[in-house]
């Protein structure tokens, strides 16, 4: 068979074998693109096309018939399977017509929504299409399943291309590629058959068909021309699973946020920035880090972060959504100021604000995450403000970079104009998602009149009120400080005692359901109170208010004293009707309240009692306390005001806002239905402002204006904040900045213009990148930076650790429960008083007064093991003093990080500075509190009063004191620097420390103004430093507080130039030029007298020293180094000619 294959056609095939020679072939090419104006379809870019005639021949005598070989059994089976599904094709169109006929009209199709959309489909949260827009478009779907079969198909078909390239390795080429041919012409026209169900299938299909269909060029041409039409392919969905538990689940389905979640991940992926305006309990802490980790913003090595401005809610927010996500706390992690438990596997990240600020610092473009959460931005807490405004340049920086990343403002009632329509902070504003139903309706009661005075009584007698009369369910009663959560505690627990060694009626009570407790409450309350007739079977329709069912029975109403109703108003008659019977668990909460302490509220109540909460607007956030119910909320809030003139810190009772009203009321709402009673009237309300005033108007920000130079952010008056501070709040830091040398001076001369401007962009200085690093205020960081002198460093750590943390001393001016508790608070008292004496010290210590307490406070302390038993022996706060343990540490490491020759450790058994390093601490102090300078009253101001054991500082009309309990109370030095100044009944100094007066000008000249030099002593030159020195008077500041003479380098001018002539010419300079002072013409003090220009040679040598700026050792010498004859014919002229030649040759004299 192969002979005869071989010999067919003999004579032909053999004519066709000898191959034309090369030099024909090139001739032939040349020809035949030299005619190609005639050819059709040839240019000059085909260069290798072959003569037209020759080709033909080959084409009519190499027939690829002779080639064809018998199928395998294999090969057979193959296209048998293709000839099937070609079958198979033709009857499914039979279906699909069959199907349309009774398929809906489109204009009913378009009213339903195809799960097959999710995802890639249009997006919920962009306004709907015009009409054109719809008839324009393609028609719709035939029908959904069709999407599902497209697919299916496609991946047959992947496989039959594989098997079809194996047929054709075994040589059948003309069946398989016919047969390929015929595939792709039918996917062709199916795929412009069904643009539609295309669009809407999912997305890995439309990538598979992509790949497809690029393997033949001209189908491909056809198909991107539709698709140029159609709208841009979507990439691939991610989806990373989440095994939750059923409970799990379950709650989280009746969250609000939940059915938000397809237009929050839409929104979230079309933009680079998105604010959820969200009401409390709307879920979106704890649920949207989960749609971000879901949608895969975690995957690839990169973290989803989120930042809280308070470290509780940190900590507590992961440990929950760690719960809810069934993750291990090493993916689902915190990082709070001190600690955290972030891994490198970490996927979600919960932080406060702080930290992120600091991870900017060290990798501005923030490369380990894929999408930053900012929480309770409504807070508007400093660190969120200045956040948000170099997120708003990150994030547009990282696009560029093709490193995309996302941020997402989160807030509950947020200020939406102050992020939406701030062009300098978002160009294209952001879109707003809001997610309105709270999880649980609830009731708001306002009060008819409104107490001014007494809102803590009027606290009392609502939770009494609730507590007696309406159902179970947690209170949660809002207050202004801790002396007022305190005194509200100790009045609730005389009125409901809870004695926990009952055991007996606890058991009881636990064997009582919740009906027969209520139906008991009510019993006592018919025997007890003589109400005139009202069916309180309807008290669960109608909540308690000051209604006027409340006014006819008696209730709430001030002026009847004759209410039989026991409420336990008067303190008095708390204790004696003190009712025992109906249980109140009450539990403080505020921020300085020790972490073990915070926990209890989260626990559930012992069996038969009701939980009772007093807090402070701590718990106001995202805190959620189980089982709260209802809500007494006094309307007020105590802020920090700081005067921006003078800087004294004043903490004030004010009214909140109504942004902050209907945070509160939302904590009821968040475990089931509630009621918020408001301790004030409507009107009231109505008066309050609209939002909480931003943290960073009514604070300085010396810190911030630091740590935003350090960010190369040189213009600070030009960075988007979202609520700008007033430009005199940053002049006066940038101020205080350059004084402690953190920035460079601005230009004291040139155009008034220009020295504004330069005032706000004073460049930082080494030094200041060195106080930036420190995470201590800027005067804070200054004593750092100054501390390594005399072996102060450790010192100087745990004194800056200690003014860093607030309150370290235990409050032990509280008014008692009780005479035991009265007895012990008197020991306490004495015992603190005592150990403040010891840490005080004597003598020179003394001096450092209440700075050299709280070092021996830390150094005792750290000395036992900082345990709670020692810290409450000594009337320290234990939480305090933990805190100052760490951040002692973290201070050490960054002393190290900045200069590592120190080596400085924290030493738990650390001595007493000696007498010396007290002064160089007291030194150090002065330094970095130099605008913190008060001295004692003197004889004028003494006539009044007022003045009497006063102290006056720079700028303060109004006296200021001594804490009486200060080290320095006694002593009242004439000098001292303080801490801060705090507003109480008077302004009293709080962290104060004795200076020396002569210190003043030495180590804060930048506060001084000094007079012209003394003439007596007289200026002289100081051959260590090689510069001339003198001693001149000063005055303190703008107050002119007159200050002693000090030695100090001798003022620039022509004067200077004069001295140091003189001083050269005596030999003082040179040494070796004192053997030719006996020779000289004329006495060199001749240089100073005001006839001096008499004489040529004065000229002459002050003339050259002036040239090359010649005014002290140091300069002479380097100019000597460059022009070895400078100044010597000047110096000859002072000399006879018999000593020149002698002169020169040993010039320059060094």
């Amino acid at each position: 068979m192969g002979k005869l294959r071989k010999k067919h056609n003999w004579k032909g095939r053999q004519q066709s074998d000898p191959p034309p020679s090369a030099d024909e072939e090139k001739t032939e090419v040349v020809v035949e693109l030299k005619d190609g104006s005639i050819l059709k379809g040839v240019d000059k870019s085909n260069a290798l096309v072959l003569p037209s005639g020759k080709s033909k021949m080959n084409k009519s005598s190499l027939p690829p018939i002779s080639k064809k070989k018998p199928l395998t059994k294999k090969q057979k089976k193959e296209l048998q399977k293709v000839l099937e599904r070609k079958e198979k094709k033709a009857q499914r169109a039979e279906i699909l017509a069959k199907l349309a006929e009774v398929q809906l009209p489109e204009s009913e199709l378009k009213l339903l929504y195809t799960t097959s959309k999710l995802g890639t489909g249009e997006k919920l949260y962009q306004a709907k299409r015009s009409a054109d827009e719809v008839k324009n478009e393609d028609s719709g779907p035939k029908i959904s399943s069709v999407s599902g079969a497209n697919r299916k198909r496609k991946w047959e078909e992947d496989d039959d291309d594989e098997e079809e390239q194996k047929a054709e390795e075994s040589s059948d080429v003309d069946t398989s590629s016919d047969e390929d041919e015929d595939e792709q012409e039918d996917e062709v026209s199916n795929t412009t058959d069904m643009s539609e169900c295309k669009e809407t299938s999912s997305v890995c299909q439309e990538t598979k068909h992509e790949v497809k269909v690029e393997q033949d060029g001209e189908k491909e041409k056809k198909i991107s021309d539709q698709e140029k039409v159609q709208k841009k392919p979507s990439e691939p969905a991610i989806f990373i699973p989440v095994d939750r538990s059923p409970e799990v689940q379950e709650a989280r389905l009746k969250l609000p946020v939940l059915a938000e979640e397809q237009v929050i991940m839409e929104a979230v992926r079309e933009n680079p920035s998105i604010v959820i305006c969200g009401e409390t309990g709307s879920g979106k802490t704890t649920q949207v880090p989960q749609f971000l980790y879901e949608a895969g913003y975690a995957s690839g090595g990169r973290m989803i972060g989120i930042t809280e401005p308070r470290r509780v809610a940190a900590v507590s927010m992961s440990h929950r959504v760690a719960k809810e996500m069934n993750l291990p706390t090493q993916v689902v992690s915190y990082q709070i100021r001190y600690e955290g438990n972030v891994t490198s596997d970490t996927k979600i990240k919960f932080m406060t604000d702080g930290v992120l600020l600091k991870e900017i610092q060290k990798d501005f473009l923030l490369q380990k995450y894929s999408a930053i959460i900012i929480d309770e931005a409504h807070e508007r807490s400093v660190y969120t403000d200045i956040l948000i405004g170099l997120l708003s340049r990150i994030v547009p920086l990282r696009n560029k970079k093709g490193m995309p990343m996302k941020l997402l403002i989160m807030s509950a009632t947020l200020r939406v104009e102050d992020f939406t329509e701030n062009q300098r902070l978002f160009r294209t504003p952001p879109p707003v998602i809001k997610v309105d139903a709270r999880q649980f309706p609830v009731t708001i009661h306002f009060n008819k009149r409104t107490p001014l005075e007494d809102y803590t009584g009027e606290a009392f007698h609502k939770t009494c009120k609730i507590h007696r009369m309406l159902p179970p369910g947690g209170i949660l009663v809002f207050l202004t400080g801790q002396a007022e959560v305190h005194s509200l505690c100790r009045r609730l627990r005389k009125a409901f005692p809870f004695k926990k060694g009952d055991t007996a009626t606890a058991e009881d009570e636990e064997a009582e359901t919740s009906e027969a407790m209520r139906k008991f409450k009510k019993a006592k309350q018919k025997k007890t109170v003589s109400l005139p007739r009202i069916d309180l079977d309807n008290y669960s329709a109608l909540p308690v208010d000051e209604g006027d069912e409340d006014r006819e029975a008696g209730i709430g109403d001030e002026e009847d004293g004759d209410s039989d109703l026991d409420l336990g108003d008067d303190p008095a008659d708390a204790e004696e009707k003190a009712d025992a019977s109906i249980p109140l668990f009450v539990l403080p909460l505020y921020s300085l309240l020790a972490p073990e302490q915070q926990a209890k509220v989260f626990r559930p109540p012992p069996p038969g009692t009701r939980l009772c909460v007093i807090a402070t607007n701590v718990a106001e956030t995202s805190l959620t306390i189980p089982g709260i119910k209802y809500v007494v909320d006094c309307g007020r809030v105590k802020k920090r005001f700081y005067d921006k003139v003078t800087g004294v810190s004043s903490f004030k009772v004010t009214w909140t806002s109504q942004a902050s009203a209907n945070q509160r009321a939302g904590r009821a709402g968040r475990t089931e239905p509630g009621h918020c009673y408001r301790l004030y009237s409507s009107a009231v309300f109505g008066d309050f402002a609209l939002f909480s005033e931003a943290e960073i108007t009514r604070r300085p920000v010396e810190d911030l204006v630091l740590q935003m130079k350090d960010l190369n952010i040189e213009k600070v008056v030009n960075f988007p904040f979202p609520t700008p501070p007033s430009t005199e709040v940053l002049v006066a830091a940038e101020q205080l900045l350059v004084s402690l040398g953190a920035l460079e001076e601005p230009p004291c001369t040139g155009r008034l213009k220009d020295m504004q401007r330069a005032k706000l962009s004073c460049p930082i200085t080494p030094l200041g990148r060195a106080m930036a690093s420190f995470p201590v205020a800027p005067r804070y960081a200054k004593m750092l930076a100054l501390g390594k002198q005399q072996d102060c460093l450790p010192y100087v750590i745990a004194v800056v650790a200690a003014m860093t943390v607030r309150e370290i001393f235990e409050d032990l001016d509280r008014p008692a429960r009780s005479e035991d508790e009265s007895s012990k608070l008197n020991q306490r008292r004495a015992r603190l008083t005592q150990m403040r004496r010891l840490w005080a010290g004597q003598g020179a210590s003394l001096l450092l007064g209440d700075l050299m307490i709280m070092l021996g406070a830390v150094g005792a302390c750290e000395f036992a093991g900082c345990t709670p038993r020692f810290c409450e022996n000594s009337g320290l706060r234990y939480k305090a003093m933990v805190e100052i343990r760490k951040l002692r540490g973290q201070l050490t490491n960054a002393v190290n990080a900045v200069c590592p020759e120190v080596g400085v450790f924290v030493d738990p058994k650390m001595t007493p500075p000696t007498e010396h390093q007290v002064v160089c601490l007291r030194q150090i102090v002065l330094a970095g509190l130099g605008d913190h300078l008060a001295r004692r009253a003197q004889g004028e101001d003494l006539v009044d009063p007022k003045w009497k054991n006063a102290y006056k500082t720079p700028l303060m009309d109004e006296p200021v004191f001594i804490h009486p309990n200060s080290a320095l109370f006694k002593t009242l030095p004439e000098f001292v620097v303080y801490q801060e100044v705090m507003e109480t009944s008077k302004m009293y100094m709080r962290g104060v420390s004795a200076v020396e007066a002569e210190w003043v000008p030495q180590f804060l000249p930048q506060y001084c103004h000094f007079g012209s030099p003394l003439e007596s002593p007289s200026p002289w030159f100081c051959s260590s430093t090689g510069t001339i020195r003198c001693h001149r008077s000063s005055t303190f500041f703008r107050v002119g507080w007159q200050l002693p003479a000090v030695e100090m380098e001798y003022p620039e001018g022509l004067e200077r130039y004069k001295l140091f002539a003189k001083f050269l010419l005596e030999g003082q300079v040179c040494p070796a030029l004192k053997k030719h002072s006996s020779h000289l013409l004329s006495n060199p003090s001749i240089m100073l007298k005001t006839w001096a220009k008499l004489q040529p040679r004065t000229e002459a040598f002050l003339g050259v020293l002036v040239s090359k700026k010649v005014d002290c050792r140091d300069a002479l010498h380097s100019v000597w180094k460059t022009e070895e004859k400078f100044l010597l014919t000047a110096y000859c002229q002072w000399l006879p000619e018999s000593v020149h030649q002698e002169v020169a040759k040993s010039w320059p004299p060094l």
